[in-house]
């Protein structure tokens, strides 16, 4: 009999689940609520919690690609292994308090957020769980070792740290190409990404969120300009970079991601001057 997947015990669903409802509050300027599913955030995953253990463990496997299957194969015992590790009552009790605290002071339907990749959150679900059936859980090993092993998709990637020499050079290399002195917003856009690894990527997806925003009020009043509704050329290019801001939403966060911005930071900055 196939076990039925409990998403509120799903460490990866709650927290995902969470940066949707964090999204749907800063699309709609509701800064009472963002700042609720921050402290939200901070609190129940940071470091030593079970929680943010146990996340740690889900992103293992689920933002990984480009394995050979040796190493993916060894990814999801290990994963396995730690999994073990985590003491299952405290896990399940910060889990209670979080759900708890969801319920009461964001709302319920936070569980009925939209997530891109559920099927592949709930099959990790089930192959972490110990009273997974070891056929059934071959079969889901084999179904998630296929993504790990396949190519990394051009755009979509983990959010990664980097370390400071490689923020050096990446702010280097894009003052030689792009001008002398990056502008504030790109500032800290850099800032964020170094700094990501700290909290799953938190406050960088907060202040992408909030960016991009902006960045598509600032091209949809550039269209609005003679010089450029009256120039084909200039008006199609702004809808594009618009259509690509479109498309950040559906992406996880890499470099050459936060490249683009940086970009069209410049671009909005130019159209302004």
């Amino acid at each position: 009999m196939k076990m039925k997947h409990n998403k509120k015990r799903n460490t990866a669903f709650i927290f995902e689940a969470l940066i949707r409802e964090l999204t749907k509050a800063i699309v709609a300027r509701d800064n009472k609520k963002k700042s609720l599913i921050i402290k939200l955030v901070r609190e129940n995953f940071k470091g030593s919690s079970a929680l943010a253990k146990d996340l740690e463990l889900y992103k293992a496997v689920l933002d990984t690609n480009d394995l050979d299957r040796q190493t993916a194969e060894k990814l999801i015992y290990e994963a396995r292994l730690r999994k073990k590790i985590i003491n299952e009552k405290q896990l399940f009790q910060e889990q209670t308090e979080v759900i708890d605290k969801i319920n009461k002071l964001v709302s319920p339907n936070v569980f009925s957020n939209f997530i891109p990749n559920y099927r592949d959150v709930a099959t990790v679900y089930q192959i972490f769980d110990f009273r997974t059936k070891t056929k059934q859980r071959v079969l889901m090993e084999k179904q998630i070792i296929e993504k790990m092993t396949s190519p990394k998709k051009k755009g979509p990637s983990a959010v990664k740290p980097i370390d400071n020499l490689t923020y050096k050079t990446f702010v280097s290399k894009f003052n030689e190409k792009y001008g002398s002195e990056l502008l504030s917003e790109q500032k800290r856009l850099l800032s964020h990404y170094v700094e990501s690894f700290a909290d799953n990527g938190l406050e960088l997806k907060v202040y992408l969120n909030e960016e991009i925003s902006r960045l598509k009020d600032k091209l949809n009043q550039a269209m609005k300009l003679s010089e450029i509704r009256e120039d084909s050329e200039m008006l199609e290019g702004t809808r594009k970079v618009v259509e690509i801001l479109d498309g950040c939403s559906k992406r996880l966060i890499d470099s050459a991601m936060v490249q683009e911005i940086l970009k069209i930071q410049n671009l909005v900055k130019e159209m302004e001057g």
